[in-house]
């Protein structure tokens, strides 16, 4: 995913009789290939790879549930595996395909009912239910009550007499849906139909969760964007949109993502598959992913985001300022300061105090910040939002300690995950940011997060809680000396 490149965004000015070029703000030689900007000059080789890392990265979405495990062994018994299999031979895909979806859609559990009102293994709303061939039987049956009611009689007298109601209400005696021999067959079916229309399975993938509808609307979109006669696939149509590039495309799939990120679910459907298998050949390995992205502060709850997974006890946790002290310059660096060439600004301090201490973080989570900072504003020179002038980002939040005082920060720690404790993380405020801007960042924030790179939360209103994953920290403190040497 590195690719070099020569700087952006030069100023011209001389030194004597020799003609210098300056870089107008910092852009690193190391870079993400096919991120924000450059998705318009994505190869094919690139376009795979962020392909099988977009399904790695849905692994969080998965493991991070209680029922992972039980979901699992459900799916992969003896019944179920029949029943897949049936089902996979009736309508020619793949069991293990179905078996994701059941996955994913119920983790096995027949009665399984959405708040929306899908139901069942393969969560059937009652009108593709219907469409699909299963039957849904409603009786309407009456509850008699009666009360004693005051009432005159012939001669005008008050007299008590006995009033009886019937009230109708309706009882279901049959729902295919509950009965996951009925309804797994009905849904590849529903599937081997939809790959006939849309010309593709993860066409029909995409259009079991998202509907016919959406994907009617989308896919000549992307024929349009791509320009391509052949129809493109689901991951060519999901990168090949940005702010500045496509725009009819980009804003369809933004609408679908913040309606129930349909357009991620053929990714997250294919890492469920792999998750199947490893489930079946290694169970072991399985439950150790588990514990990997287990909420570790509730374990009967889904985690919230991917920080609280990545920021494990063997990070190192700042306890008080004399930790700070000692860690500066060795854990901990000074975060550069320079908005109009790094990007962001940083707290204002007082220089007589300690705060210079939470001015640092760890090489890596700078090397984060700027490397956000540096496709957020390439993105947004693309884009150019008319009558805006890109703001640096507003860093609110850098180190804390376990027992920092309040004035310290902008936020209040919490107890059961301090996250600013290990100095792997940062703040950052877009209250202050153009709409434009502020659109290419949450663009940014969302394409370095689907590679794995990257977790983020919004904490308190439009404060932003950022930091790279383990694995990319090597990377991100890569950017970080360049940036040094570059100061």
């Amino acid at each position: 995913m590195r690719i070099s490149s020569r700087p952006t965004g030069f100023s011209i000015f001389f030194c004597g009789a020799i003609l210098l070029a300056r870089p107008e703000y910092f852009a690193p030689e190391h870079r993400l290939s096919g991120i924000a900007v450059d998705r318009a000059e994505m190869t094919p080789a690139v376009l795979d790879d962020r392909t099988q890392r977009m399904i790695q990265s849905q692994t969080f979405a998965i493991m991070r549930e209680p029922q992972a495990t039980a979901g699992a062994e459900r799916i992969t018994g003896a019944r179920l595996t029949r029943i897949f299999q049936s089902a996979g031979v009736s309508s020619g895909l793949p069991a293990s395909l179905i078996a994701a979806v059941a996955y994913l859609e119920s983790e096995g559990d027949a009665q399984a009912t959405s708040p929306a009102g899908p139901k069942g293994i393969m969560q059937f709303s009652e009108a593709t239910a219907r469409e699909a061939g299963l039957r849904i039987i409603r009786n309407t049956r009456f509850k008699t009550t009666s009360e004693r009611k005051l009432v005159r009689s012939k001669r005008g007298k008050p007299v008590y007499r006995s009033i009886r109601h019937r009230t109708p209400y309706t009882v279901t005696v049959r729902d295919d849906r509950l009965n996951p021999e009925k309804a797994v067959p009905a849904a590849a079916n529903y599937l081997a139909r939809l790959e006939t229309k849309f010309g593709g399975l993860d066409w029909a993938i995409f259009a079991y969760h998202c509907g016919e509808g959406c994907v009617s609307e989308l896919i000549p979109l992307a024929e349009s964007a791509l320009g391509k006669k052949d129809r493109p696939s689901v991951a060519e149509m999901f990168f090949a949109a940005n702010p500045a590039r496509h725009r009819d495309l980009y804003e369809a799939i933004q609408t679908h993502m913040q309606r129930d990120f349909s357009p991620t679910y053929w990714f997250r459907i294919q890492r469920a598959e792999q998750l199947l298998d490893l489930y079946r050949t290694d169970r072991a390995a399985f439950r150790e992913l588990v514990e990997q992205y287990r909420n570790p502060n509730s374990p009967d709850h889904r985690a919230n985001d991917r920080l609280m997974v990545w920021l494990k006890s063997e990070d190192v946790f700042y306890r008080s300022e004399d930790d700070l002290k000692l860690a500066a310059g060795k854990g901990l660096a000074k975060v550069l300061d320079d908005p109009k060439f790094f990007g962001f600004s940083l707290p204002a301090i007082d220089a007589d105090s300690e705060h210079d201490l939470y001015m640092q973080a760890s090489p890596s989570a700078i090397g984060t910040l700027l490397y956000i900072a540096f496709e957020t504003r390439r993105l947004f020179d693309a884009l150019h939002p008319k009558g805006e002038h890109f703001v640096p980002l507003k860093v609110v939040e850098l180190v804390s300690t376990m027992a920092r005082p309040a004035e310290a920060g902008t936020l209040l720690v919490d107890p059961e995950f301090p996250a600013h404790a290990t100095g792997q993380v940062f703040d950052i405020d877009l209250s202050n940011l153009p709409r434009g801007e502020r659109e290419c960042l949450n663009f940014t924030l969302d394409d370095i997060g689907w590679i794995g790179y990257l977790g983020f939360i919004q904490v308190t209103g439009d404060t932003l809680h950022i930091g790279c994953s383990p694995s990319s920290r090597e990377f991100f403190a890569t950017i970080f000396e360049e940036a040094t040497d570059a100061k």
